[in-house]
């Protein structure tokens, strides 16, 4: 997870270089579309994503997609047009489509519901790890070697990686689930069904809610430092390190403190709601740094609000599979990662438009602050337990 968000976020470090914009031509729209295009292909391909993991297991789909985005972040670096860089950034999403499917999957039928929401925090930790190793390791690299380099060195040192993953992780999910599955007595559940309750609705919403300020943070969060607060690429690097390592550590401690909470016996739909719910909350304070004059309290804001989020993180993920039905949940979490990710299409388009539109930052930092209370108002009123017996899933 660590290694797919740092492919997905070099990118939008290069991006920033004023000679990287010079050499392709690209205006604030182009550097948008760029953003966004990972997005496109990854969001398409979430809910087959889905249907492969829960037919073949997590193990060999998740190996091969590895080594496709890796080849083709290593690409990158060959790239001479928009279209050859727009190109490569589709591939990549396609490589990087089984992530979550694959990491929710085996979260499900390895881990106790006690003990998700902690699991599902650390899982999404790496989310935003990636973003914090990644910006400053990408601005490290560039200053040093250049752009191109960069990208190579990146992508064929993430390769390294398979030789502990297919050494240590096992592959036996789909026994797992045929053993759970005879257990609890339960018919399967169509998938189609999951549709006929409001909490699917509301978890889509929420989820497209959460992400869109999380991906403006990947794809503009760098740009937005060294522009409208004119800082430098390396205090930029640092600035978005610690924004993301703060939503790690939040999101690992608040799954921690609310399995602790469901151990002694909290509801965990009630639980995992209001660490959602706050989670949105703190995040919206984002606005108040977007409006300030001063580079101090813009960064901690930047900080705060980001790291606030991370209190959901673990939990809307939990919360999804407590309410959704376990056969299916590999095509569930692709869908959800579909609204995921369709906000990673828009977020970065809207924010291109609305600044070219209106010459600063702060229109787009707006949309933020009122796409995260839609999001409070879809957990509150359509995630809600009593939905749950709709789809045949006892709570």
């Amino acid at each position: 997870m660590i290694i797919s968000y740092i492919d997905r976020t070099n990118l939008s470090v290069a991006l920033a270089l004023p000679e990287f914009k010079q050499q392709f031509h690209l205006s604030d729209t182009d550097r948008g579309m760029l953003n966004s295009a990972f997005f496109w292909s990854y969001t398409l391909l979430q809910i087959p994503a889905g249907f492969l993991v829960d037919r073949y297991g997590v193990k060999s789909p998740y190996g091969i997609g590895f080594v496709l985005w890796s080849l083709v972040s290593a690409g990158t670096s060959f790239a001479r047009s928009f279209e050859q860089l727009f190109a490569l950034r589709l591939l990549l999403g396609v490589g990087e489509s089984i992530v979550t499917p694959a990491g929710m999957r085996w979260i499900r039928f390895n881990v106790e519901e006690r003990q998700r929401g902690m699991a599902v925090g650390m899982l999404f930790a790496g989310a935003k790890m990636g973003p914090a190793l990644g910006a400053p390791l990408a601005a490290l690299l560039i200053h040093f070697y250049g752009w191109r380099a960069m990208f190579l060195i990146i992508g064929l040192g993430a390769l390294l990686w398979l030789i502990p993953w297919t050494t240590l992780v096992r592959d036996d999910d789909r026994q797992l689930e045929a053993a759970a599955a005879k257990a609890s007595g339960l018919a399967s559940v169509p998938f189609l069904s999951v549709f006929k309750t409001p909490i699917i609705w509301g978890i889509l919403a929420g989820t497209f809610c959460y992400n869109y300020f999380v991906y403006f943070c990947m794809t503009w969060l760098p740009a937005y430092f060294v522009e409208r607060r004119h800082l430098s690429l390396s205090s930029m690097g640092w600035y978005t390190f610690f924004t993301f390592s703060g939503m790690a550590t939040v999101a690992i401690l608040a799954g921690w403190w609310a399995d602790r909470l469901i151990t002694n016996g909290a509801d965990a739909v009630t639980i995992r709601k209001r660490f959602t719910i706050a989670g949105f909350v703190v995040a919206s304070t984002e606005v108040f740094g977007a409006m300030s004059p001063s580079n101090e309290v813009a960064i901690f804001f930047a900080i705060l609000s980001l790291s606030g989020l991370g209190l959901a993180t673990g939990n809307y993920w939990a919360l999804t599979q407590t309410l959704m039905p376990g056969p299916a949940i590999g095509r569930i979490v692709g869908l959800q990662n579909f609204a995921s990710n369709a906000s990673g299409i828009v977020a970065p388009i809207l924010t291109g438009w609305l600044k070219t539109t209106t010459g600063s930052y702060e229109a787009p930092m707006q949309a933020i602050w009122l796409i995260l209370i839609t999001g409070v108002c879809a957990y509150a009123f359509l995630v809600r337990k009593k939905y749950a017996s709709l789809v045949g899933q006892p709570i």
